[in-house]
């Protein structure tokens, strides 16, 4: 059963005594519906980007995955491709964007990462049906094992907001953990993100 992550929270990567050797960060959302005139109904498009964001032990940024670069150089962060509408006909159990992280792959510089979200045309987070964030065991066709998800749409903490900072993965004694941050920003770019995240949690 998937934890409901909360701030601060502590997570384990690992699996029958062992750790974890990749993690999927998946983001699920629809469009949004809007009541027209006659009673009609249009869907709005909403275009949410989930990027990830690697540091060294310095706080020296190595590399970011997101939509205008879907892998990492080191070839350990892999991003699904940038979705710009959401799901259109209801919630298909998928994930609209996911980015895959194989610790094994990593560049060895590797200390911190951080998994961000932003809201690309502003739509404020409480207005997007369904949206949630979750870590998993699988792809980007298939979950396994859910570890844990944020409930954006339903959770008031992310209301009037635009950009968060789910949380980071670090490593420690040489191996990989994470810890949930869950905190939305005023960031309105994901560059200003980035730097929020150094500025605060590394």
């Amino acid at each position: 059963m998937a934890i409901s992550l909360q701030k601060g929270q502590k997570i384990s990567l690992e699996k029958k005594g062992e750790s974890l050797q990749s993690m999927c960060f998946g983001v699920n959302w629809g469009a949004i519906e809007k009541k027209g005139f006659f009673g009609n109904t249009k869907k709005e498009a909403v275009d949410l980007d989930a990027s990830v964001a690697m540091f060294d032990e310095s706080g020296h940024m190595l590399d970011v995955v997101y939509f205008g670069q879907l892998s990492s150089r080191c070839k350990g962060i892999v991003h699904s491709g940038d979705d710009r509408t959401g799901d259109l006909d209801g919630d298909d159990g998928l994930d609209n964007e996911v980015i895959i992280v194989n610790f094994n792959a990593l560049n060895p510089q590797a200390a911190q990462i951080a998994f961000l979200l932003n809201s690309f045309q502003g739509h404020d987070f409480k207005n997007i049906p369904f949206a949630s964030i979750r870590l998993y065991n699988g792809t980007a066709e298939r979950v396994d094992e859910i570890h844990a998800k944020f409930d954006i749409a339903n959770d008031p903490k992310f209301a009037g907001s635009v950009s968060m900072i789910m949380g980071k993965a670090y490593k420690h004694n040489g191996a990989w953990k994470f810890a949930a941050i869950g905190e939305t920003t005023a960031d309105r770019k994901l560059q200003d993100t980035v730097q929020t995240f150094a500025k605060s949690y590394l």
